[in-house]
């Protein structure tokens, strides 16, 4: 995770532009260590954890990553979760969640990664939540930040 953490910072640190990292790890081998590149791209799909999947499965050749763990420093998203199904990732481990952070980082409707992945799909994926939590929640806006709409990335 602090590899996640330092990934996450090297965009930057304004809360505003989601800095958010993602690394895969398998056999403790690390696969990919990717940011969010949404702007930069532009691609609205290009969060860290889809390229850190992306980058996984270019470096083994495989579009399955069975026994790996995604590492990402905010709760995963639902694009990105059902990412994690398709490719097979093993574990997922994030560091702040829906309520250590503002709003704005997640959908008006967010669907709960822990209950999606229970109830659809794979028993054979796990998720954790809160690994260096707190660290990991200063890298966004605070969940009582006052901030205007324009400010709001996710609005």
């Amino acid at each position: 995770m602090r590899m996640a953490i330092d990934v996450a910072r090297a965009k930057g640190s304004d809360p505003a532009s989601s800095p958010l990292g993602a690394v895969i790890v398998l056999d403790g081998r690390v696969l990919a260590a990717e940011r969010n590149q949404t702007q930069e791209l532009p691609d609205a799909t290009a969060h860290a954890e889809m390229m850190a999947i992306r980058r996984a499965c270019e470096s083994t050749g495989e579009m399955e990553l069975r026994g790996a763990t995604l590492y990402s420093t905010l709760q995963p998203c639902g694009m990105c979760t059902m990412a994690s199904i398709w490719s097979k990732v093993g574990r997922v481990v994030f560091g702040a969640g829906r309520d250590d952070v503002h709003a704005m980082y997640f959908e008006a409707r967010h669907i709960d990664t822990l209950s999606f992945i229970a109830d659809a799909y794979r028993d054979d994926v796990t998720i954790e939540g809160g690994c260096l939590a707190a660290e990991c929640a200063e890298l966004y806006y605070p969940p009582d930040a006052d901030l205007s709409a324009d400010e709001q990335a996710n609005i």
